[in-house]
């Protein structure tokens, strides 16, 4: 009896408190939590993968081949076809004349339709963020290799939640998210890298944490680097096309 009296008053007292804070929050203004300090810029989309009226776009045909130079600072030597640029053989990285930072960069990238080679001989290329934080291009259907260096893997340090490629030869979308890493007066870091990264419409890195500059060999470590960098693209020896390459920066 005294522990049912026990629930009854508990639940009376629930009640009551319940409609006392019902009641007090019913008697604050909403007009107190509008934000009207200020108005979000228009964008206009018309159609998904297609640059949006904000985006700078680093390359959309052969006339923004002058965007990119090669090591040496020259004019590239991949070739444009059509809307493709192709990776040229003994091309080099290229890189973006532009730098940037914080950023939403979309790319479209296929790999050669007939797959040569296997593992990390197959389609291989790479998208240096900043020039120094990778993530792979490769042709990783029906092709095994280590994790955390197929396609969509941030090279050597994340493995991508699933595989999302098409069959070679086919176009394919990378949409990256990506946040600088801030280092302070002292040029000692602040707050690391984070990188997220869709799929032809998959998300495969949510917002992952990056451990350093990519490394081929041994642990990545911090080093300090100017707040914007450029992009840069990998010639891994293999003919892969890209297309469609633009960027907004947040």
């Amino acid at each position: 009896m005294k522990k049912q009296l026990f629930v009854l008053s508990l639940a009376m007292l629930l009640g009551v408190n319940h409609g006392v804070f019902a009641q007090d929050n019913n008697e604050i203004d909403p007009k107190l939590t509008e934000d009207w300090t200020h108005k979000p810029e228009i964008v206009s989309s018309d159609k998904y993968g297609e640059s949006p009226s904000d985006a700078i776009v680093l390359y959309g045909g052969k006339t923004d081949l002058n965007k990119w130079v090669d090591g040496k600072g020259k004019s590239i030597t991949w070739k444009a076809k059509g809307k493709a640029l192709i990776v040229e053989k003994n091309g080099g990285m290229i890189t973006s004349k532009r730098s940037f930072g914080d950023m939403q960069l979309h790319i479209e990238w296929a790999s050669p339709k007939k797959a040569v080679g296997k593992g990390q001989q197959r389609g291989n290329s790479g998208i240096f963020i900043m020039g120094l934080y990778e993530v792979q291009v490769l042709d990783s259907y029906n092709n095994e290799t280590y994790c955390n260096g197929q396609a969509g893997s941030v090279y050597k340090q994340h493995a991508p939640l699933v595989n999302a490629c098409r069959k070679s030869g086919k176009w394919q979308t990378y949409d990256i998210f990506f946040t600088a890493p801030k280092f302070d007066s002292d040029k000692k870091l602040i707050s690391p890298a984070y990188a997220t990264v869709v799929h032809n419409g998959i998300l495969i890195q949510n917002h992952v944490e990056l451990k350093g500059p990519t490394e081929y060999r041994g642990q990545p470590v911090y080093k300090y680097h100017k707040a914007k960098l450029p992009i840069q693209l990998q010639d891994h020896g293999n003919p892969v096309k890209f297309k469609n390459i633009w960027v907004r920066e947040l």
